[in-house]
């Protein structure tokens, strides 16, 4: 059993975006008994006491424009305890990279990294909360999920 944690600075837009991607591929492939996927915040923000937001309307409508669910997914916040019980944590970027570090500490067993550092393009998730283009975040983060399960294929 694969255990992911996708992560980005709230737990609305891009890291609940690469969960139900994620799932979605494991699905098709008949795999899910192989993984357990979720999502998590480096930050606060969108959790209010126990209670986090749903996922960011738009972000919610680009995954049904292909055909994927999120209904029911709250953002929850990272924990340090985290770091024991999933296998790898999958950051959107490079400041979701350093928050994950505060969080963490040292990752001593190398299990942080950039979703895009999987593909050929590198570097960071496009961020559709400032751009308002979550079809190109869908792009890379569906892009960076393939290439994620390629690898643990």
């Amino acid at each position: 059993m694969i255990r992911i944690m996708f992560v980005c600075h709230g737990n609305i837009c891009r890291s609940p975006m690469a969960e139900f991607i994620f799932k979605d591929l494991i699905r098709k492939q008949g795999r899910e008994g192989e993984f357990v996927v979720c999502s998590s915040a480096t930050s606060t923000e969108e959790i209010w006491g126990d209670i986090g937001n749903p996922v960011y309307p738009p972000a919610r409508e680009e995954l049904k424009k292909h055909g994927i669910s999120c209904e029911g997914k709250r953002a929850v916040q990272l924990k340090k305890s985290d770091y024991d019980k999933y296998d790898l944590f999958i950051a959107m970027d490079s400041n979701n990279i350093r928050n994950i570090g505060r969080i963490f500490g040292k990752d001593t067993e190398s299990k942080v990294h950039k979703l895009m550092d999987y593909t050929d393009r590198k570097g960071d998730v496009a961020d559709p909360w400032y751009s308002d283009r979550f079809d190109v975040a869908y792009r890379d983060i569906y892009d960076g999920c393939v290439a994620l399960l390629e690898r643990l294929w």
